[in-house]
């Protein structure tokens, strides 16, 4: 198992619409323990593939509070088939814009079909913090990032913020 180095905005990469799994193979495994890894370590909930370079239709969620108490899935080709008409707003982050938060409204439930590691398809509903990262991450697979969801301004100020930080590391 590797932490792998998360990719930051402003990298074109995130705007990337990943491929999907065709299969379950020792190497989607390994991306998966790794993305688990990279995901504690940064830490934060959720992490898609993307988001370490990899344009695979793979996230990792683990919404427990408690380090003794871990339990992540992981979802494969997850999409969503279902979401409530009601609404609920979270004060969004992302590991690839670290440091910024925003208010987001999405769905407050929503039902989400995904393989998982075995294969098998599996249907699951979910509600509150779960059903939103597991929007956040489905978005990344898309090439959306949560500041899509913000204003104009909102979104323009938080790009040139990480844009104008790229350059800078890039000349050091």
């Amino acid at each position: 198992m590797t932490i792998r180095p998360l990719v930051i905005l402003p990298d074109a990469q995130l705007r990337l619409t990943s491929e999907p799994v065709q299969t379950v193979t020792a190497e989607i495994r390994e991306l998966a323990q790794d993305m688990i890894e990279t995901m504690y370590d940064a830490p934060g909930v959720g992490l898609a593939a993307i988001q370490i370079g990899v344009p695979k239709r793979v996230v990792t969620i683990d919404t427990s509070k408690d380090e003794d108490a871990r339990n992540p899935t992981v979802y494969l080709n997850p999409e969503i088939v279902w979401a409530s008409e009601e609404k609920r707003v979270y004060d969004e982050g992302c590991l690839s814009i670290p440091e910024f938060y925003g208010e987001v409204e999405r769905p407050d439930r929503v039902r989400v079909r995904y393989m998982n590691l075995d294969g098998q398809i599996v249907e699951q509903e979910a509600d509150g913090l779960l059903a939103t990262c597991l929007q956040h991450e489905i978005d990344h697979l898309n090439g959306v990032l949560f500041i899509d969801h913000l204003s104009k301004l909102k979104r323009d100020r938080v790009m040139k913020k990480f844009a104008k930080a790229a350059k800078r590391d890039a000349a050091a």
